[in-house]
């Protein structure tokens, strides 16, 4: 029997439901809706099979298949909730009262990470610096805390305030974001931040950068076997990274602050939040090919459906209090189901039904954009600010940073190695004084006839010939506009971009130009 579609979870001003998932859309009849601003907790077991919520009377639990309501809890105050990985307890929040099992010694601790999956667990700790000593971060694997060989691996560095650690879906590594909150040499607003990988095995290793600034996000693969980093001064570049800390595959620059693999680590978004504009790159990194390059503007949050064919994007409150509401996508760019919530209500948390791995087998991916009764929405293109001396002059290139594409849209200029600064100086020099022997040479000659103009000009080049009809040279001039918009059409397809419909209908039209073309130039 197939899975069902994942549910998704809706909290705001208008109450908590949920909502049927692809390609329903409908709200489900799990339990009726709750109403009120006391809803303040809920969640799914971790395979989804039971629903927690709180209403701030009581805690409710659920069968999500039966709709059967299988407990009640007098609990008012709880605002967190937990299942354990065995379905078999419910956490709420409260003073702590739990005896202790076992107890890890070491003095200073400032942060830890619990590992993901079953047994066995382990634990990831950090320990900040002190006194001219460095800050250092220990794997350990319960309950073996005792001992001076207890620890499973250690990572020693400086330049730690604070980090971010990050395990794989396997438990076999850690990633350390080591950050500061000061760039003492002042090349940052940012402070400093250092990435370093950290082994169960022992193994250990910074990790290179190729571009300076700020660590924005690293994921993992769910394959335990890759990352992607996502780094340096905008436009930023992005990197998957194998477990020996060697890049696999370098995406360029762009607008973008994070990464997000796929359920199946068969597809990665990246994407640019929060202070940029909301583009997403959804990208095949199994043949490192651009899927799609949709717009999710004023996004606070993003996740992958648990079927690892369709994404969630949303714009909540408190982050943003206007324009609050989730939409849902397919992966090649097409939204299928948008909801906005009413101007005077908003929307506070929304989220997946989660389920076991392998529930959704992987499908393979494809690059056509799906079907959607959603009317499509062109992101409003904001044009850069100009001062008022500049607006009737023309446009010159004035980027401050130049975007670079990806390593396999990169030209391949063969195996020749860059020239040094000297070769190029030489090179220069041998340049000039060929240009400046020509013009003498053309200087003793000055009676040589004029080469005659080529004949075979192709059609779609400029003329500067004129018909004497002013209407007939508009016809051409536009027509010649329209031909070179539809060669750089062709281009990008070439490079493997994903072209709209009426893009490739104005591919379609190429012919009919050139012929009409034809006809005018023939006049003249």
């Amino acid at each position: 029997m197939a899975p069902s579609a994942p549910l998704l979870t809706v909290r705001g001003s208008e109450g908590l439901y949920l909502v049927n998932g692809p390609p329903h859309f409908t709200e489900s009849t799990v339990f009726p809706r709750e109403s009120g601003k006391n809803c303040k907790a809920y969640t799914f077991s971790k395979d989804g099979t039971l629903f927690a919520w709180g209403n701030g009377e009581r805690i409710n639990v659920v069968n999500v298949t039966s709709k059967e309501l299988l407990h009640s809890f007098d609990l008012p105050k709880a605002v967190c909730l937990e299942f354990s990985p065995k379905n078999t307890v419910l956490a709420t929040w409260q003073p702590y009262t739990n005896t202790i099992a076992n107890k890890l010694h070491l003095k200073k601790i400032n942060d830890f990470v619990l590992s993901p999956g079953p047994q066995p667990y382990k634990v990831a700790v950090y320990v900040p610096g002190s006194k001219g000593a460095p800050s250092f971060v220990r794997l350990y694997q319960y309950p073996n805390f005792d001992g001076p060989h207890a620890a499973l691996a250690n990572k020693s560095f400086f330049k730690a305030d604070k980090v971010t650690m990050l395990w794989n879906k396997k438990a076999t590594a850690v990633l350390v974001i080591a950050s500061t909150e000061v760039d003492k040499t002042g090349a940052s607003y940012y402070g400093e931040q250092t990435l370093h990988y950290i082994a169960t095995n022992g193994e250990s290793a910074v990790v290179q950068l190729p571009k300076n600034g700020p660590i924005y996000d690293v994921a993992w693969n769910s394959s335990s076997t890759e990352f992607c980093a996502v780094y340096g001064f905008m436009p930023a570049k992005a990197t998957i990274f194998n477990l020996k800390c060697d890049p696999v595959f370098d995406f360029g620059t762009g607008p973008r602050n994070a990464a997000y693999y796929s359920p199946h680590g068969h597809i990665l978004v990246l994407a640019g939040f929060g202070n940029l504009r909301g583009q997403m790159e959804v990208w095949d990194v199994k043949n490192y090919k651009l899927i799609s390059k949709p717009v999710a503007s004023d996004s606070t949050y993003f996740a992958w459906c648990p079927d690892g064919e369709h994404i969630l994007t949303a714009t909540c409150a408190p982050r943003l209090r206007v324009n609050n509401g989730y939409k849902i996508w397919h992966y090649t760019g097409s939204v299928l189901h948008k909801y906005d919530v009413p101007s005077n209500a908003e929307l506070w948390q929304v989220s997946w039904q989660p389920f076991l791995d392998g529930i959704f087998p992987e499908k393979a991916i494809t690059y056509q954009a799906v079907p959607s009764d959603v009317p499509s929405e062109e992101p409003k293109v904001a044009t850069a600010y100009r001062p008022p001396a500049l607006r009737n002059k023309p446009v010159t290139n004035s980027k401050l940073h130049e975007d670079e594409p990806p390593q396999n849209m990169k030209p391949q200029p063969g195996n020749e190695k860059p020239l040094s600064k000297t070769a190029l100086k030489n090179q220069r020099k041998h340049e000039a004084k060929k240009a400046a022997k020509q013009e003498a040479k053309s200087d003793k000659s000055p009676d040589m006839a004029p080469s005659p103009a080529p004949q075979n000009i192709p059609r779609n080049t400029v003329s500067h010939s004129t018909s004497g009809d002013p209407e007939i040279d508009k016809k051409i001039k536009n027509l010649k506009k329209k031909l070179k918009a539809i060669e750089q059409l062709k281009e990008q397809a070439a490079t493997g971009k994903q072209l709209e419909k009426n893009q490739l209908e104005k591919i379609q039209k190429e012919k009919a130009l050139l012929q009409e073309l034809e006809d005018l130039e023939l006049g003249i």
